[in-house]
């Protein structure tokens, strides 16, 4: 007996379409208009590169309302230490005030990343333990107001 109207079906997909997924977030933002205001949301990447135009790391995100979700951070290994990450964040925190937000969040699974985090102001509010396997993923937030 299935638990499903006639007529549907579920179908399972490794590679999903971008229409579907812009189908559910259209879906999930009109349901939301009730008691949310307008959405504002924009992409942001920070890109480092060399001289060449080359990729040397950078910051994918975007804010949503009035946050800023750093999605990615990412500088190579023979880069580091040398403020990279630091002007990264630095920037991202420039645009979000730019952009009104009042604050900036990510997460992370490293614990040198989240010791990096917590010396740039970032608080833990959160974590999910045992993820992924003995590890944990913690949730981190800034405020810019």
């Amino acid at each position: 007996m299935s638990l499903l109207p006639t007529g549907l079906t579920l179908r399972l997909s490794e590679t999903p379409d971008a229409a579907f997924r812009d189908y559910l977030i259209n879906g999930i933002t009109a349901h939301h208009a009730d008691f949310l205001p307008p959405v504002s949301s924009l992409p942001l990447a920070i890109m480092l590169q060399n001289e060449h135009g080359a990729w040397q790391g950078g910051l994918v995100g975007r804010s949503w309302q009035n946050w800023l979700f750093i999605e990615l951070l990412f500088v190579p290994q023979a880069l580091r230490g040398q403020g990279l990450g630091h002007a990264l964040l630095t920037r991202a925190e420039i645009e979000a005030k730019n952009r009104g937000c009042t604050g900036l969040w990510l997460d992370t699974l490293n614990p040198a990343a989240l010791a990096f985090y917590l010396r740039h102001g970032f608080e833990s509010f959160g974590e999910l333990a045992n993820y992924p396997n003995q590890s944990r993923r913690v949730f981190l937030r800034k405020s810019i107001i």
